[in-house]
C-alpha cells in the first residue's frame, strides 16, 4: 500500500479548497469523497431553497461564487463544485465512505466501507455536519401518525401545502421555514429556548467576536456551538410576510410529549400536527476520528490556538497530523476557505522532509 503525503476526507467547501492549497504546495494528496457526484451537502438540499436565500456561498480559492439568482441552490452550487474540480485537475475518489481512521506508527490508515483503504502521513477532514443530522427523542415520537422531517429531509414548500406543521427550533433554518411555509400552511412555532434576535446590524467587529468565542470553546476542547446560529436570528425579505401573519409571535416553549396526532403540553394540551418539521441543527460529523482518540475530557476535539486568526485553528492537539475543517471556527464557507489555506500550509511544513521515494502522483485507491 503506498503512503500519501495527505488525504483529504469530504469534497464540499473546504475539502476543495484545502485541495486546491495542498496542490498548490505540490503535497501529494488525494480526496475521499462519499458522494457520487460533486456538489458536497448542497446537492441534497430542497429544491425550493434558492441562490436568493442561502445565507452566502463563499468563493473558493481562485473562482468567483455563483451570484444571488432565482437558480435552484442544490443546482447551481453543485455545478460551480464540479467545474472547479475539472477546472483545478483535483485528485477526487468517489464515491468513498469514510469507516474509520486509525494509527499505525507514524503513519495514519483511512478506511472505507468498502474496504478500500489508504495510509497517510497527515489528514484533513473536512466532513462538515449534514451528515450527522440532530433528531431529538421525545416520549411518544414513534406513535405520531403523521409525517416527520429534519432539515436534511426537508421535502420543500409544496409538499407541506395546506397542512398544519409543528416546526421545532429556534436557530435560522427555523426562521427560514416558517417564512416559507407560514403563507402556505397552518405553522406552530415550538422552542426549547427563546429565539434569540439580532438587534444590531451584523458588520465585521461582530463577526469577529461570534467566531473567536465559537474559538475559545474548541481551544478549550469544548463541543463546537454553531457559528451562524450564534450571530443572532434576522428576517430577512422573503420572511416579511410570514411577519405579517405574527408566524414569528411568541412561539410556544417545547412539548412534553408527542401523541398520535400531534403535541401534548406538560399542562395537558394537545396541539394536532400534519407534520413535525425538525429544525434542530446537526453535529460535527467526526465519528470515524474516534479510534484516533482526539478528544479532551470537556468532549470535544480541541484545537491548537492560531495567534491572531480565529478560524486558522486546524490542528488537533492531540495528534498534530490531523487537521479539521469546518469545525468551531471555520464552520462557515468562508471560515473554511481560509482554514484550508492554514491546514494546506501546517501540513505542507510535516511533510517537507523527506518525502522519501513513496510519493504519489496518480488518482486511486489501496
Amino acid at each position: 500500500m503506498d503512503v500519501w503525503d495527505s488525504i483529504v476526507i469530504g469534497a464540499g467547501q473546504g475539502g476543495l479548497a484545502a485541495s486546491y492549497f495542498l496542490t498548490q504546495r505540490k503535497v501529494t494528496h488525494l480526496v475521499l469523497d462519499g458522494n457520487p457526484v460533486a456538489g458536497g451537502a448542497w446537492q441534497h438540499r430542497w429544491d425550493s431553497l434558492t441562490m436568493h436565500d442561502v445565507h452566502g456561498v463563499a468563493d473558493l480559492p481562485g473562482e468567483t461564487a455563483p451570484a444571488r439568482s432565482a437558480d435552484r441552490a442544490n443546482v447551481a452550487v453543485p455545478n460551480y463544485f464540479a467545474d472547479y474540480e475539472a477546472r483545478h485537475q483535483l485528485p477526487i475518489v468517489r464515491p468513498v465512505v469514510v469507516e474509520e481512521v486509525t494509527s499505525e506508527g507514524e503513519l495514519l490508515v483511512v478506511r472505507a466501507s468498502d474496504g478500500r483503504a489508504w495510509r497517510t502521513r497527515t489528514l484533513v477532514n473536512a466532513t462538515g455536519t449534514w451528515t450527522r443530522p440532530n433528531w431529538p427523542d421525545y416520549p411518544g415520537v414513534d406513535d405520531f401518525r403523521g409525517e416527520q422531517f429534519h432539515t436534511a429531509t426537508y421535502p420543500g414548500r409544496e409538499h407541506l401545502r395546506g397542512k398544519r406543521i409543528i416546526v421545532v427550533g429556534a436557530g435560522a433554518s427555523a426562521v427560514q421555514f416558517i417564512g416559507e411555509l407560514a403563507p402556505i400552511a397552518d405553522v406552530l412555532w415550538v422552542t426549547r429556548r427563546p429565539p434569540q434576535w439580532r438587534t444590531s446590524d451584523f458588520g465585521p467587529q461582530t463577526g469577529l467576536e461570534v467566531v473567536t468565542e465559537v474559538e475559545k470553546r474548541v481551544v478549550a476542547g469544548l463541543p463546537p456551538i454553531s457559528v451562524v446560529g450564534a450571530t443572532g436570528l434576522m428576517l430577512r425579505e422573503q420572511e416579511q410576510e410570514a411577519a405579517r401573519l405574527g408566524a414569528f409571535e411568541d412561539p410556544l416553549p417545547i412539548f412534553e410529549r408527542i401523541v398520535e396526532g400531534g403535541a401534548q403540553w406538560s399542562d395537558g394540551v394537545v396541539e394536532e400536527a400534519d407534520v413535525i418539521l425538525w429544525a434542530t441543527g446537526f453535529r460535527s460529523a467526526v465519528d470515524h476520528l474516534e479510534p484516533l482518540g482526539l478528544r479532551g475530557p470537556q468532549g470535544g476535539i480541541p484545537l491548537v490556538r492560531v495567534e491572531g486568526n480565529v478560524q486558522a485553528a486546524t490542528t488537533a492537539a492531540l495528534d498534530p497530523r490531523v487537521h479539521l475543517i469546518g469545525y468551531g471556527p471555520s464552520a462557515s464557507t468562508i471560515g473554511a476557505s481560509r482554514a484550508a489555506r492554514r491546514a494546506a500550509m501546517e501540513v505542507a511544513k510535516k511533510v517537507a522532509s523527506p518525502f522519501g521515494t513513496s510519493r504519489n502522483v496518480s488518482v486511486g485507491g489501496g
